[in-house]
């Protein structure tokens, strides 16, 4: 006896069967690949960086206690503060750390990161960052996002959505954060593009990838069933042509059912040397976790993934926040990330994909110079510092300056719009004309601002 379905039903019946298989690979041949979403494309013009690694710090390192020295604020220590902060005068407060001249530059670095030190010769850092919200869900988004109030695409989205990914059989974007995130995966998101460029989220360290492998069906019987749902999905999307979910979703599955042979490897530490281990810090307890990190952001952009994020969270979801406990606080974060740091910035550029690799570190904004309480200090979004190296950047200096307590950004300031034109800038993309039509108007990440801080592009 025949059974005549149509497709919803058909579809339907056989449901079961989409959560042990993935769906077809669109990638099967040349003439599939061009039609794949996240086919690498070509930048606007040349890059000088193919990837990009964001060393996210949440909650707001201290400028003045990193990468910022101020004399002035040691020697007046104690005094009453130049300037009121929220209609309030605070007393200024030194750093606990000591600053010295590193590498051929001479840059001064704290005492805080003697290791990233040691490699400032392939960083720049800007001191005059300043942006527009002074709290950590705004702040953080504005970082991430570009705005600060309503749902946008994240950095990484927007990068992978303009030039697509070297590996088809891994993600385009991924983010990796073992701890809870503020504004949780608006920060990682694709917002109003097509949710294939959102970040491929990575919290478990030590099982980073489930559910990748079919234990009931063999590899090729998985082929030959995903060849035939492709063909009915392709149908049942015809229908949908402007409803990117199910391309999304379809494209989800399949990128999972390509991951089943190369994921596993590229998240497999076991592989590296014991001293590929010690130069990230996975011998010691307290940098065991941002390095590894640090270890699968190079392991990934060494397969070709675009855009990678790392978000220190291992000691909750603002860790350098100290409105009070700045010394142990800021000590337990550097001691935690400084390490990782460097050795991936060393192990990058022994491979020879520093040149290639776009690295940048800071949070969302800084803090005060005055004392919060006896030993902390307030959010400060007016002057802060943050670095990048890698990919394009002129190491080795230092670009615009704070005044000298390090309250306001003086000279040379650096927006985030600013930053984010940069990025992407060296990325071969040039702002804007990277846009996406949406709600009857072009958005672009950096909206209608931004220019790209060319001082500091080599």
């Amino acid at each position: 006896m025949s059974i005549n379905l149509n497709r919803r039903e058909m579809l339907s019946r056989t449901g079961a069967g989409f959560g042990a298989i993935a769906l077809s690979a669109l990638l099967a041949d040349q003439t599939a690949a061009a039609e794949y979403p996240l086919a690498a494309r070509r930048p606007h013009f040349a890059a000088r960086a193919k990837r990009a690694i964001f060393l996210f710090m949440p909650g707001g390192p201290s400028q003045v206690d990193t990468f910022d020295p101020k004399p002035r604020l040691t020697q007046d220590d104690g005094q009453p503060s130049p300037k009121l902060y929220l209609g309030q005068q605070r007393k200024l407060l030194a750093s606990p750390w000591k600053f010295q001249k590193h590498g051929q530059s001479g840059l001064e670095v704290s005492e805080l990161f003697p290791r990233t030190a040691s490699c400032i010769d392939d960083i720049c850092v800007i001191r005059s960052m300043v942006t527009d919200d002074p709290n950590h869900p705004g702040g953080c988004l504005l970082m991430n996002t570009g705005e600060r109030v309503f749902s946008r695409p994240s950095l990484g989205a927007w990068v992978t959505y303009g030039l697509g990914t070297e590996n088809q059989n891994l993600p385009g974007f991924v983010a990796i954060g073992p701890g809870p995130i503020i504004e949780g995966a608006r920060q990682y998101g694709a917002s109003f593009l097509p949710a294939t460029y959102q970040g491929t989220f990575v919290s478990n360290l030590k099982q980073p990838l489930r559910n990748l492998s079919s234990l009931q069906v063999s590899r090729d019987r998985q082929r030959r069933e995903l060849d035939v749902l492709a063909r009915l999905n392709a149908l049942h999307h015809e229908a949908r042509a402007d409803d990117d979910r199910l391309s999304a979703r379809i494209e989800s599955f399949e990128l999972a059912f390509r991951m089943q042979t190369e994921a596993p490897e590229a998240f497999d530490l076991t592989g590296e040397t014991s001293a590929t281990g010690k130069l990230y810090g996975l011998d010691e307890p307290k940098t065991e976790m941002f390095g590894r990190q640090c270890l699968l952001a190079r392991r990934l952009v060494e397969r070709g993934v675009r855009f990678v994020q790392l978000y220190h969270t291992t000691g909750g979801f603002q860790p350098w926040d100290q409105h009070s406990g700045l010394k142990a606080g800021h000590e337990n974060n550097a001691l935690a990330t400084d390490q990782p740091i460097a050795g991936l910035l060393q192990d990058l550029k022994s491979r020879g994909l520093l040149d290639e690799t776009l690295v940048i570190w800071g949070g969302e904004f800084g803090r005060t110079p005055t004392a919060e309480g006896k030993d902390g200090r307030d959010h400060h979004p007016f002057g802060f510092s943050m670095w990048l190296a890698g990919g394009g950047i002129r190491g080795g200096m230092a670009h615009g300056a704070t005044d000298e307590f390090g309250w306001d950004a003086i000279e040379n300031r650096v927006h985030v719009h600013d930053l984010h034109a940069t990025i992407l800038h060296l990325l071969g993309l040039d702002h804007e004309r990277l846009t996406y039509h949406f709600a009857g108007r072009d958005f672009r990440l950096t909206d209608v601002h931004g220019q790209v801080v060319s001082e500091i592009v080599s």
